[in-house]
């Protein structure tokens, strides 16, 4: 006859959860000794990231998001803090724990109709916008709506105007003389090479994004000023008069004399539905005193409005009249429209 032992807790084999076999602490690190670095691309969940500053880039290194950050967003251009291997080795990857303030945000949302808004570049201070002034041909509207997503988010705007050499540029220039918008005319005569000489003085020493219609020579102005960026240049197509994608995402490339310049892919529309008009009339100092008398929620272009009667008491200038009709046109280009190209008069 066998003799059964009596079990007590001891003998009792506890299995842990299928999770984790022991809670997470509510703790995390502080990481404050983590290392500063600067995204310059994203892809599927992987950064590759310059260690320093814009201004004082170190060794290029992967990395992922940290667990901890959760969905936050991290895009190129944002200043962020990571740890673990940095050596830039091949097949390492640091982690990224922390996305520090951003100083701008350069935004757009899906349409005119969504106000889900989408961070694409983070910490520039310049927008270029990029446009032919033919084949294809120049879409007034839409770089209104780029000047609007420029004032918008705090960004000094720069026109560039490109392919010069198969249409003259004072058709264009003088929709935005009255705006004061900077520019840079770019031309090439065969066989001589593209003159960007103003245009990387204007970008020195800047973090700036490109941003234009597909096929309006944006990837061989980033070509010239970086040689060996590599950016695929497309060609525009003989039937649509549009440009073909080529740069397929974001990219911040360091310029040869200082500076970064931020290529994005090339865009048929900008959606304007989170723009705020007080912050784009803020960039318009002779005329934004003028909205202290505004009934409330003005959108600055209707009846009501006081800057009509601002302008007409001579407060912004001799200019005013034509400069307020151009700073309502650029609140009008908010309601979509942006793919219109320049219209037959004057061409």
């Amino acid at each position: 006859m066998s003799k059964r032992r009596e079990l007590d807790e001891d003998d009792v084999r506890i299995r842990p959860g299928r999770g984790k076999s022991r809670p997470r602490s509510k703790e995390r690190p502080s990481h404050d000794d983590a290392t500063p670095g600067f995204i310059t691309a994203v892809d599927r969940g992987r950064f590759t990231l310059a260690l320093g500053t814009p201004d004082s880039p170190g060794t290029e290194l992967y990395a992922v998001k940290a667990r901890e950050l959760g969905r936050k967003g991290v895009v190129v251009g944002d200043s962020v803090a990571v740890v673990g291997d940095l050596s830039g080795a091949p097949d390492t990857l640091a982690r990224v724990v922390r996305v520090e303030p951003r100083v701008t945000s350069l935004r757009r949302s899906a349409d005119d109709d969504d106000p889900i808004e989408r961070v694409l570049v983070a910490n520039a201070d310049q927008l270029v916008i990029v446009t032919a002034l033919a084949d294809p041909e120049p879409r007034p509207r839409m770089i209104d709506r780029c000047l609007v997503a420029a004032y918008d988010s705090g960004l000094d705007p720069l026109l560039v105007l490109t392919k010069s050499d198969l249409h003259p540029a004072d058709d264009l220039l003088s929709m935005y003389g009255d705006l004061g918008v900077p520019y840079v005319v770019t031309h090439r005569i065969k066989p001589d090479p593209l003159d960007i000489s103003d245009l990387a003085a204007r970008l020195a020493g800047r973090v700036s994004v490109m941003i234009g219609h597909s096929g309006v020579g944006k990837s061989t102005l980033v070509n010239a000023l970086v040689p060996d960026a590599d950016r695929a240049i497309g060609r525009v197509n003989v039937v649509t008069g549009r440009g073909r994608h080529t740069s397929t995402s974001a990219v911040a490339l360091r310029l040869p004399g200082g500076g970064w310049v931020v290529d994005t892919p090339g865009v048929r529309s900008f959606g304007l539905a989170h723009v705020d008009p007080q912050r784009v009339i803020k960039a318009f100092p002779d005329l934004e005193a003028g909205t202290d008398d505004c009934p409330r929620a003005c959108t600055h272009d209707e009846e009501e409005c006081a800057l009509d009667a601002w302008v007409a008491q001579g407060h912004a200038g001799s200019g005013g009249v034509a400069r307020l009709e151009s700073l309502r046109r650029l609140l009008r280009s908010r309601a979509g429209g942006d793919d219109a190209p320049l219209p037959d008069e004057g061409r």
